[in-house]
C-alpha cells in the first residue's frame, strides 16, 4: 500500500505540476497580450498628444498672424464684395473733385478679374488726381484703356483754359479679384 500511496502522490504531484505549468503559460501569454495592448495604447496616446500639441501650436501661430492675414485679405475682393470696391471708386472720385459714373461691371470670361468701365468728368487736375488715387489704391488694378479729352471748346484766355471741362473714360481691370 505504501507503494500505491507513493505512486498516487507522485501522480498528484505531476498533475499539480502540469496544471501549474499550464496556468503559468496561460497567464504569461495573457500578460504578454496585455503588454502589447498597453504599448499600442501608449503609442496611440503619444500620437494623439503630439497631434493635439501640433494643433495648439498651429492655433497659436494663426492667432499671431491674424492682423497680417486681415491686411492681406483687404487687398483682395471676393465676388460678393464688389459693392464696397465700387463705393471706394466713387469715394476717390469725390475726394479728387470729379464726378464719376460707373457704366458697367463685368467679370472676365475665366473669372480671373473684374472689369469696370467708368467715366469721370471735371477739371484736368482733378481727373489726374483721381487717376493717381486709383493707381495708389490697395488693389491691383490694370488700366486696360483710358481716354481723356476736353469737353469745352478752347478759349484763348489762360483763365478759361485752366477751368475747361475734361472727361476721362477708364476701362479698369481688378486683378486682385477672387470669384
Amino acid at each position: 500500500m505504501k507503494n500505491n500511496f507513493q505512486k498516487t502522490l507522485l501522480f498528484i504531484s505531476v498533475a499539480v505540476l502540469l496544471l501549474g505549468s499550464f496556468a503559468f503559460i496561460f497567464l504569461y501569454q495573457k500578460i504578454n497580450d496585455n503588454n502589447q495592448k498597453t504599448q499600442q495604447s501608449t503609442i496611440s496616446l503619444q500620437t494623439e498628444a503630439r497631434r493635439r500639441d501640433d494643433i495648439a501650436s498651429l492655433d497659436r501661430v494663426l492667432q499671431k498672424i491674424v492682423p497680417d492675414r486681415t491686411l492681406l485679405e483687404s487687398h483682395f475682393i471676393k465676388s460678393s464684395d464688389v459693392v464696397p470696391f465700387l463705393n471706394m471708386i466713387e469715394k476717390l472720385a469725390k475726394e479728387a473733385g470729379v464726378s464719376s459714373q460707373i457704366d458697367s461691371v463685368d467679370t472676365k470670361v475665366d473669372n480671373s478679374g473684374l472689369i469696370v468701365n467708368l467715366k469721370a468728368s471735371g477739371r484736368f487736375e482733378a481727373i489726374y488726381k483721381f487717376l493717381t488715387l486709383l493707381e495708389n489704391s490697395p488693389y491691383v488694378l490694370d488700366f486696360a484703356s483710358m481716354d481723356i479729352h476736353r469737353l469745352s471748346s478752347p478759349v484763348t484766355s489762360d483763365k478759361n483754359v485752366k477751368n475747361a471741362s475734361w472727361e476721362a473714360v477708364f476701362k479698369i481691370q481688378l486683378l486682385s479679384f477672387i470669384s
